[in-house]
């Protein structure tokens, strides 16, 4: 039992899991809005800005699959709380950093933290309520937390950076933390975990995927300033490869508590569920980062002024994902509307890729924050009920984890990708390399939007592929 009380707790259940998964999710954006602040105030460099955000994601992304078997192995109160504790304190440490290194290396600390509560709160939902609508409004309703959160993360980083300091965007978290921790002590089951009979945490598929991840997403952010043949580029790449195939190989052998069992990847709705949130992360995570400078740089905004852009954003998220998208779940397939929320998706990120500064914030970003949101809202949560549905309890977690590490991955290697891509649109369109100046005089936002848009396409394309709700009923996934 995930609760005490079963039923009665279930509300608190969803609270706590909710608000765990806001704060991760905020800690994604909040700094987006304040990253120009940021780079004046701790003298980063015109790529500098970037390791904020991706700093926080290379963590969060290498350690997810780990920490969400650690919640199968030593139990949730335990896993929750300490992953909560490392999230609040790190928080706090950054908040109060004065130079770079120290303000990069709390957002990894906060990103590991992320990484062991994330999976923790989709777990205990999964192992609170059984399949039906019970799970589905749970679900629904976390997804939809966890979208406002991103949204939500710049109103707030832009209002906390434009009335009080930018490191109000971290030091945020202690409180809901230490109001947060209690709780889960208070309602959340000693449960001592499934290990038994000297089961142990898979060490070294730990550390062959947290390596392979991190080297990957490493690789690819440094052939924007060094190119695809440079030595750094070329090792990082290559040691990233034999990292995930020595993961492979470790995790085909037998192992008392495998990091990610290899047959959670047998089922078309697992692994065509998580590809398609792995493309999808790639492209609505980073518009975030693109956004911010494009609003600050290009229209002129302000922190407060940039927050209130990304307000609608917010708003059609939470009215999509939290209202119509539960109650669509239970008339349509999730393949159809997974398909749906892509193409629409991909309408305002095409829309988005034709904006220009001088036409003004609503054909700019109104118009196409309606489109992007709503389709988000759409695909997300019958993606995550995709990826969950006939999952073993002692598997819970690692399926948490994997989908969460899919998201992940596919935002920190979306933004190196189309960071790249993006500044190679505007050497070509400017002759010159755009380190000096603004950082948004440095892309090509149309370039990196018209790549998203048909990233999207291929999300609704794979989505066609996914086994329909009567398929999946009858070829229920069997563990082994």
């Amino acid at each position: 039992m995930a609760v005490r009380g079963g039923g009665p707790a279930g509300p608190v259940v969803v609270a706590l899991a909710c608000a765990a998964q806001f704060m991760v999710v905020l800690d994604i954006s909040v700094v987006n809005v304040a990253l120009p602040s940021i780079r004046q105030a701790l003298g980063f460099g015109a790529a500098g800005p970037q390791w904020v955000v991706n700093g926080y994601a290379l963590a969060f992304a290498g350690f997810l699959l780990l920490g969400g078997r650690l919640a199968d192995l030593y139990g949730l109160r335990r896993v929750f709380a300490a992953g909560l504790a490392l999230f609040s304190a790190a928080s706090l440490v950054g908040g109060l950093a004065t130079t770079p290194g120290v303000l990069v290396a709390a957002r990894a600390a906060q990103g590991l933290g992320a990484a062991v509560l994330a999976p923790a709160t989709l777990t205990l939902l999964t192992t609170t309520f059984p399949e039906g609508p019970g799970r589905t409004r749970a679900l629904a309703a976390w997804t939809s937390v966890g979208l406002a959160g991103g949204t939500a993360g710049n109103l707030i980083g832009g209002a906390l950076t434009e009335f009080l300091s930018w490191r109000w965007i971290l030091l945020v978290n202690v409180p809901l933390g230490a109001v947060a921790l209690p709780l889960a002590m208070a309602f959340l089951s000693t449960g001592g975990g499934r290990v038994r009979g000297g089961r142990r945490l898979d060490v070294a598929g730990a550390v062959t995927v947290t390596s392979g991840l991190m080297l990957l997403t490493f690789g690819v952010t440094q052939v924007r300033g060094r190119g695809w043949d440079d030595a750094v580029t070329v090792c990082a790449l290559g040691g990233a490869v034999l990292a995930l195939a020595a993961f492979v190989l470790v995790e085909t052998r037998p192992a008392a508590a495998p990091l990610m069992p290899l047959r959670l990847l047998r089922p078309r709705s697992i692994w065509a569920g998580n590809l398609v949130l792995l493309l999808a992360g790639a492209c609505l995570n980073p518009m975030w980062f693109f956004l911010t400078f494009y609003m600050q740089d290009g229209l002129g905004y302000g922190g407060l002024r940039t927050g209130l852009g990304f307000l609608p954003h917010t708003v059609v998220t939470i009215a999509v994902g939290l209202r119509l998208t539960p109650w669509l779940m239970e008339r349509v397939d999730a393949r159809v509307l997974i398909g749906a929320g892509a193409l629409v998706s991909a309408a305002g990120f095409a829309w988005q890729a034709r904006a220009v500064p001088e036409g003004g914030y609503l054909p700019g970003v109104l118009v196409p924050a309606v489109l992007i949101s709503a389709g988000a809202g759409l695909l997300n949560g019958p993606a995550a009920v995709a990826v969950t549905r006939g999952v073993a309890p002692g598997d819970a977690g690692a399926a948490s984890g994997l989908m969460n590490t899919a998201k992940q991955v596919g935002g920190a290697l979306g933004l190196a990708v189309l960071s790249t891509l993006a500044a190679a649109g505007a050497v070509g369109a400017s002759g010159a390399s755009g380190a000096e100046g603004s950082l948004a005089g440095s892309f090509d936002h149309g370039r990196a939007f018209l790549a998203m848009a048909a990233v999207m396409v291929a999300v609704a394309a794979l989505a066609a592929t996914l086994p329909s709700a009567a398929n999946e009923r009858t070829g229920a996934h069997r563990p082994e």
